[in-house]
């Protein structure tokens, strides 16, 4: 697959680079080049990132960065089967837990949620830092979903991360689950509050709070843009109206005086005389009026 020149694999964590110093240069540039690839379409383009994973794969399918790239990867794409065995096969080469609640999730993904709330129990669970805490919070409330059990789902997201004040990296997501459930509960007013507080917490717009909150409120986002173009395009028909009213005046005009001429021909005496005056006059008078309704 084609990588853009701007691409050099320098872009890559360190510890992955480190990872990669066990291949060849040329190789371990390659891998590098295709992974940062991955890392730059997987949110806008999950399945050209699925593309370059499977080409760093083919060629290092040895370095568990590959391996977890590869997961993350099938993950975006909704092949949670493949994306299970990759995360496992990754976790198998660096015995870290840190995989555990994505691999979690793709349990949910498969149609196993009872199987995700065994890994959130599990001893690996109590060896993850704050942030997987959270995660692995956030799998299980979603695996309470799955089974219908709404209200234990928000007994479980319920938390000190979710009670603090402070605000994470993880925080709008939590916040913005408990919003969600509360939803589902019917518990329209809390819902609100805390669809709110996720707002609050969302810098980076990676939840759609906002939106949920706007709804709640009746707000309704009208498209200005799509308004302009829609008055530029009915501009064009006004102006070919007005310009078809003018075409049947211009049309109208040489008509009207010619009867006019005809009109003050009759009134000359001899025929001779009518004969004349219709054929001296009507002619430059009918020239005169077009040339009056050219001008108009």
């Amino acid at each position: 697959m084609p990588i853009p020149e701007d691409v050099t694999g320098d872009e890559i964590d360190k510890d992955v680079r480190q990872e990669l110093q066990s291949l060849p240069k040329t190789l371990a540039e390659d891998v590098a080049r295709n992974l940062v690839m991955v890392a730059r379409l997987i949110d806008e383009d999950p399945e050209g990132a699925y593309g370059y994973s499977r080409v760093a794969l083919r060629l290092a399918s040895r370095v568990a960065a590959v391996r977890e790239a590869a997961g993350f990867a099938a993950y975006a794409n909704q092949k949670y089967s493949e994306a299970l065995a990759e995360f496992r096969a990754a976790r198998r080469m660096t015995g870290s837990v840190e995989l555990w609640p994505v691999m979690a999730d793709c349990e949910r993904g498969l149609g196993r949620p009872e199987k995700a709330l065994d890994m959130a129990g599990a001893p690996e669970v109590h060896k993850l830092d704050k942030a997987g805490q959270v995660e692995m919070r956030l799998v299980a409330a979603g695996a309470r979903r799955d089974m219908g059990q709404l209200d234990a789902a928000i007994v479980t997201l319920q938390s000190p991360e979710l009670a603090s004040s402070s605000v994470q990296p993880w925080t709008a997501r939590l916040r913005y689950a408990y919003a969600d459930a509360l939803l589902a509960a019917e518990r329209v007013n809390e819902a609100r509050e805390w669809f709110a507080k996720a707002v609050e917490a969302d810098r980076d717009g990676s939840t759609d709070a906002s939106d949920r909150l706007a709804e709640l409120d009746g707000v309704e986002f009208v498209d200005a843009l799509n308004d302009e173009d829609q008055d530029q395009d009915e501009e064009p028909e006004a102006d070919l109206a007005d310009d078809a009213d003018d075409a049947d005046e211009s049309e109208d005009s040489p008509a009207e005086t010619e009867t006019e001429t005809e009109t003050e021909a009759e009134t000359e005496t001899g025929s001779e005389s009518v004969a004349k005056a219709a054929t001296d006059i009507a002619p430059g008078t009918v020239d005169e009026a077009g040339s009056e309704a050219d001008k108009d």
